[in-house]
């Protein structure tokens, strides 16, 4: 390597950091819901989002979930094999499905709501008050400025 060559650690390269977070922590919740619920990860979002606003299309459900709308449709089949999520047509275009929270699939989501809430609780424990709204702040504003970036031209991109 030479001297002039940028050198790229990746435990200290924040995007590769924040990655391995949120899938280690997607993995902690993933086996909890799966051992407790028998869902997937994709199957708790759906539902997770179901159980706030019914009536969803699977692109709309994408969009909330960052998910593609093949995983969004398989995890709302698997959802409603289990009888957790209805399906039905939009009344006005045929094309589309909308989809809701059975009664039993509003039961499951109030006790998976529950378990992630009480979850999120012992994680951010070792954080004070403070800190935990500093953290709310910076994520919102880099949550803000992916989109920024992404829509930056690559040479414009890295000077974050």
């Amino acid at each position: 390597m030479k001297a002039s060559e940028p050198v790229l650690r990746l435990e200290r390269f924040v995007p590769y950091r924040l990655s391995v977070l949120a899938n280690r922590i997607s993995a902690a919740l993933a086996r909890r819901y799966r051992d407790r619920f028998g869902l997937s990860v994709p199957e708790w979002r759906v539902m997770a989002v179901l159980g706030r606003e019914d009536g969803l299309s699977a692109r709309e459900l994408s969009a909330r979930t960052a998910m593609d709308k093949v995983k969004i449709t398989r995890a709302a089949q698997a959802l409603a094999r289990k009888g957790l999520v209805a399906r039905e047509r939009d009344r006005r275009d045929h094309r589309v499905t909308r989809h809701r929270l059975t009664g039993r699939g509003r039961e499951i989501y109030a006790a998976v709501a529950a378990e992630a809430l009480a979850w999120e609780r012992r994680f951010l424990a070792g954080l004070d008050g403070c800190e935990r709204a500093c953290l709310e702040r910076m994520l919102g504003r880099l949550e803000r400025r992916i989109a920024e970036v992404e829509g930056a031209p690559e040479d414009l991109a890295c000077e974050v």
